[in-house]
């Protein structure tokens, strides 16, 4: 029997494997130990005839186990084997047989207490090995545990400590191990663990000896070794990047005579990223990029050239290549001369032509420009109001008169917006010559679909159009769910039940809840439930003008009646008195002011008790009343 360090890619179960299964086994129970003390039992395993492989007859839970354990760390990963010499199925059986019934699993503590009292007997470590089916390095390992102190060898049987920590102690002193008991027992201090105690014994920084590029026997400097004999760190950590430095500058040279054109050598502080560098060989410029890691390591990137380098070689290239720019007719200067005489010209002549004028600026206005850009309401609310506007009979009609303005354009019909329509092969002019074939009441068509979508919503110049043009909300809406839904007020729930039921309905029902509430007045809007039906009702701060149920405030559309009366009331004011032919100047002074007090008068917004309209006065060169 021999035995050895095996990969696991180079293990297979057998199939006289006793508990061999198509299955993989549970190893939740033993990947913890595996993940952090590796492998300890040897795995029973006999060469694959014709193949470099082994089979294994005993320990195929462990093998699994190792598995998910390298996986997990993204590692390579060999396992202690036992190795039989090659002979008949039964034999393998038994082994399996033997090695499953007869298991014997003690901890590391108790394995050194045994392994020491037999090296005390003068047993060799091999010697051991070969009587407990160990391999000779796991063995050393075991006897490593030797040089801690009792207390951290208890942490480690306990499971408090795990095996990176372990080795990393048996390179402290006792000093150093009491040191960090003590900061363990500390609950106010921090006893670090894992990579962090390697860092803490030496300093901060530890420096794999494997690392170094120069010759260590050479140098002088000490190197520390952990027990098992795997790992060996510089003690002396300066002395290690003096010599380091020195052989990276010997190196750097050795690059440089074989015909590299530069060499550059990136620091600890730095870090070479391959996808921020491109191939290139030497012939063509090619780098060697000597990366300096914090940890001592040293790595040679040979043929490369950083992307921004290549950038700018290629960009210097195509400039060479291309041919000299042509003079142009006009400097910078005289064009924009030109350009300016030009402009004059043309707005000039167009205060002549106002068709034209009209036709232009619904092409910046649907189209823009970079001195025009009208931008569409989002008409953005909560879902309930939104799916409320989408089956309104005024968006009904809005949607069908902008699919016509788009059509009448040749542009797609169901594009949601006639503003911003940027998508016109030629743009802005293409849309103005377009525009001069149609009639003016086309024209016209189309500037009030850009002006519907212009239109912000609830703002003052809503409420000037609705005044204006006598909108009837009862024509275009009706109580609908989300009506219902975004009513929770009480107190406006009882106003409401009041105008539509009548008071004696509101006073019966005026401590029932808000659903209640909705429930009645419903009941009357549909005429359900017995209830006479009201019909073409409209809350009054949906009409024009609006006005308010109570004296709380919060509606923006009666503020928003307010500022339209009191731009009324100020236009009023600022509005040349007319002249009276015949009449003296205190005549036509006091007709001024008395027509001034009547728009003050009039410019007053009431609540519930209701509302105040504004008078009707022209706007100067205007036939069409502001309000009717």
């Amino acid at each position: 029997m021999k035995l050895e360090y095996i990969p696991l890619d180079k293990l297979e179960v057998s199939r006289l494997n006793m508990r061999d299964g198509k299955r993989p086994p549970d190893v939740s129970d033993l990947v913890p130990t595996v993940r952090t003390r590796g492998i300890l039992q040897c795995l029973i395993v006999r060469p694959v005839a014709d193949r470099e492989l082994f089979e294994i007859v005993a320990g195929r839970r462990r093998f699994h186990a190792a598995q998910a354990v390298a996986a997990e760390t993204a590692t390579a990963m060999e396992v202690p084997c036992a190795i039989l010499d090659g002979g008949d199925d039964a034999d393998a059986l038994e082994a399996s047989l033997i090695e499953n019934i007869a298991r014997l699993d003690p901890d590391e503590v108790s394995r050194w207490e045994t392994f020491t009292r037999l090296v005390k007997q003068g047993r060799r470590p091999d010697e051991i090995g070969l009587t407990f089916g160990l391999p000779e390095r796991a063995v050393r390992q075991v006897l490593a545990l030797g040089n801690l102190l009792p207390r951290i060898r208890q942490l480690y049987a306990r499971g408090e400590l795990d095996m990176v920590g372990v080795r990393h102690l048996t390179m402290a002193s006792k000093r150093q191990q009491q040191d960090w008991l003590a900061q363990w027992d500390d609950p106010d201090r921090y006893a670090p663990t894992g990579h962090g105690l390697k860092a803490w014994l030496f300093g901060g920084q530890s420096i794999p000896a494997a690392h170094a590029v120069f010759d260590i026997a050479a140098s002088g400097l000490a190197t520390v070794a952990d027990l098992f004999g795997e790992d060996r760190y510089f003690s002396d950590v300066a002395g290690f990047w003096e010599h380091q430095n020195a052989a990276i500058a010997t190196k750097r040279e050795a690059y440089l005579a074989q015909g590299w054109g530069e060499v550059v050598i990136v620091p600890p502080t730095e870090h070479f990223s391959s996808y921020d560098h491109e191939k290139r060989a030497k012939r063509k410029g090619g780098r060697v990029y000597l990366d300096v890691r914090a940890n001592g390591e040293v790595i040679a990137h040979e043929g490369y050239v950083s992307r921004r380098a290549a950038e700018r070689e290629a960009k210097a290239a195509a400039s060479k290549d291309a041919a000299k720019p042509t003079r142009g007719e006009l400097s910078g200067p005289l064009a924009s001369y030109v350009d300016l005489h030009r402009h004059a010209a043309a707005r000039a002549e167009l205060l002549d032509h106002p068709e034209i004028a009209l036709r232009l600026i619904v092409a910046h206005i649907v189209a823009g420009s970079p001195l025009v850009s009208v931008r569409p309401d989002p008409q953005c609310a909560r879902d309930e109001a939104t799916k409320s506007l989408h089956d309104s009979r005024a968006e009904a009609r809005f949607a069908e008169r902008r699919r016509q303005a788009l059509k009448t354009l040749g542009l797609d019909p169901d594009d949601p917006t006639l503003l911003r329509h940027r998508r016109e092969p030629h743009g802005l002019v293409g849309l103005f010559l377009r525009l001069l074939d149609m009639t003016d009441a086309d024209v016209l068509a189309l500037l009030a679909v850009c002006m519907g979508e212009a239109l912000a919503v609830g703002s003052v110049a809503v409420e000037a159009v609705g005044l204006t043009l006598g909108v009837d909300m009862a024509h275009y809406w009706h109580a609908d769910d989300a009506f219902f839904a975004l009513n929770r007020d009480k107190e406006l729930l009882h106003a409401l039940v009041a105008e539509v039921a009548g008071s004696k309905v509101a006073k019966a029902n005026s401590q029932e809840k808000a659903r209640t509430l909705k429930t009645i007045l419903r009941n009357h809007l549909d005429g359900t439930d017995g209830r006479p039906k009201v019909a073409h009702w409209v809350p009054k701060w949906m009409g024009f003008p609006p006005v308010a149920y109570t004296k709380r405030g919060g509606v923006g559309m009666v503020s928003a009646h307010a500022q339209l009366a009191a731009a009324k009331a100020a236009a009023v004011d600022a509005a040349p008195a007319p002249e009276m032919p015949g009449a003296s100047g205190a005549q036509a002074a006091a007709a001024q002011a008395a027509g001034s007090a009547l728009a003050r008068d009039g410019a007053e917004i009431g609540h519930a008790g209701g509302p105040v309209a504004l008078p009707v006065a022209a706007q100067p060169g205007s036939d069409i009343p502001l309000a009717a």
